[in-house]
């Protein structure tokens, strides 16, 4: 069928004189249409009134439809089953004639912000080359919607504390803040409902508070609302992060903001400015920070294990030795991990993965050989010095000399002790002592030879031995 524009270049051509057989072959067409235009003298074509053959099944097919959950094979097949002989091609095109199973579309629109009137931030994960091995990493993004400043960082996770500790590095990164923040129906944020009835967390409508903005969630399915930060996700995985590696996470999150300082002094077709620029008009727009913007923390409290250290996520931080066994106050920042006990404190450097790893100061740990040693005697070695003073120095010798374990041999020692007549007891010591014999199985079999089954040791008997 012919379009308007061809019907009238037709007639144009007819009413200046020029043949049927010359307009065909100009505007390539037959003469046949030539003839049907001239001799219907309108440019507008006639309407398309051919019967359509499956008109007459619509309402089975809307039937099918709907008990097939939409399923258009399904629908073929019950048709076919019904006797309707139908193409499934000439089914699904008369579906999308009709209108069934579509979603009409919508015309896009688009979004006006003033300058500081709101800032976008959302999260997304990606994968990067960190410390050599692939991870992946949530990268969560913040950008002015007015003057398309971008600013992003990553990590390993993304929880209410990571929330908190990014956007404050976003507001500090931009200089203030906007009075709207809008946010995905993210849990970190919500407490309940989406869209205009979300309501945040306490936690961080509080947080809100404090740098004068509000948070707002877009309604369900409207992603639209949110493409201020959206966009720029496909751009970062596809320009920051190809042929980059990263040792560490302070390596990659110290090229994210290089990279954002590159970008947002770049030209923008779409913008036809730079976001810099721009940023210059909506930079005295922005809400003040405040005077003083404290560390955002997790608090916790623990207990010093037998080790002297803290454990916070499987990590384990030194603390001095005089902590052992008391209750301490953990609190967790972005970058630090301070312990607390009393009026002292201590600082380490955070290990942001879950990894099992130490981190010790060396003040915490005397050099080698200079730990803590004991000095009370054990209860063993107090029962030999009470029974036996005159054997102490075998005893000292013994701890330092003995095969056994130090506790095993004094309990052996005292037994015989207890068990054996004092005299040939000490004479076999003293000559153990003197060959330098601390194997106390050997002094127990010389000194079973010096009895020679003249002596039995008794309960409450005499410590001089004698016959029964």
């Amino acid at each position: 069928m012919l379009n308007q524009r061809t019907r009238t270049a037709i007639l144009e051509l007819h009413q200046k004189g020029v043949g049927k057989r010359a307009i065909a072959r100009t505007l390539s067409v037959s003469r046949g249409v030539v003839r049907t235009v001239i001799q219907s003298d309108s440019v507008t074509p006639p309407p398309f009134n051919r019967a359509d053959r499956i008109e007459p099944f619509r309402q089975a097919i809307l039937e099918h439809f709907d008990s097939c959950a939409g399923n258009l094979i399904r629908v073929h097949e019950q048709l076919e089953a019904s006797g309707v002989k139908l193409s499934y091609p000439a089914l699904t095109a008369f579906c999308r004639r009709a209108g069934i199973g579509e979603t009409p579309s919508v015309p896009a629109g688009q979004y006006h912000f003033e300058p500081g009137q709101e800032l976008q931030h959302d999260t997304s994960p990606h994968e990067a080359i960190l410390g050599g091995k692939k991870r992946l990493v949530q990268t969560a993004s913040a950008v002015l919607c007015y003057s398309r400043m971008l600013f992003f960082q990553c990590s390993p996770r993304f929880q209410r504390f990571d929330c908190k500790a990014f956007l404050t590095e976003a507001l500090q990164y931009f200089g203030g803040a906007c009075a709207t923040v809008m946010i995905d129906n993210t849990h970190v944020v919500v407490l309940k409902g989406t869209g205009a009835q979300m309501i945040p967390v306490p936690e961080m409508e509080a947080f809100a508070e404090r740098y004068g903005f509000v948070f707002r969630a877009h309604e369900v399915g409207d992603a639209n609302r949110s493409g201020r930060v959206e966009r720029p996700f496909h751009y970062i995985e596809n320009n920051f992060f190809p042929g980059r590696t990263f040792s560490d996470w302070a390596d990659l999150n110290t090229q994210a903001r290089a990279w954002c300082d590159k970008v947002n002094g770049k030209y923008k077709r779409h913008l036809r400015a730079v976001p810099r620029e721009l940023f210059a008009v909506e930079k005295p727009r922005l809400k003040p920070l405040p005077a003083w913007v404290p560390d955002v923390y997790r608090l916790y409290q623990r207990t010093v294990d037998v080790e002297g250290y803290v454990s916070l996520h499987t990590n384990r931080y030194s603390v001095p030795a005089e902590w052992l066994g008391r209750t301490v106050e953990v609190r967790e920042t972005k970058d630090r991990v301070e312990i607390g006990y009393g009026r002292k404190d201590i600082s380490h450097a955070r290990v942001i993965d879950a990894m099992g790893q130490r981190v010790t100061t060396k003040e915490h740990r005397p050099p080698r050989g200079n730990g803590v040693k004991k000095t009370e005697p054990s209860p063993e070695e107090k029962t030999v010095s009470q029974l036996a003073p005159d054997l102490l120095g075998y005893v000292a010798a013994l701890k330092t000399r003995g095969r056994k374990q130090t506790t095993l041999a004094l309990r052996q020692l005292l037994r015989m002790i207890r068990e054996y007549p004092q005299v040939p007891l000490h004479d076999a010591i003293a000559e153990a002592e003197q060959y330098g014999l601390f194997d106390l199985d050997r002094v127990e079999r010389m000194v079973l030879r010096r009895i020679a089954s003249d002596y039995f040791r008794l309960k409450g008997g005499d410590d001089t031995g004698g016959d029964e």
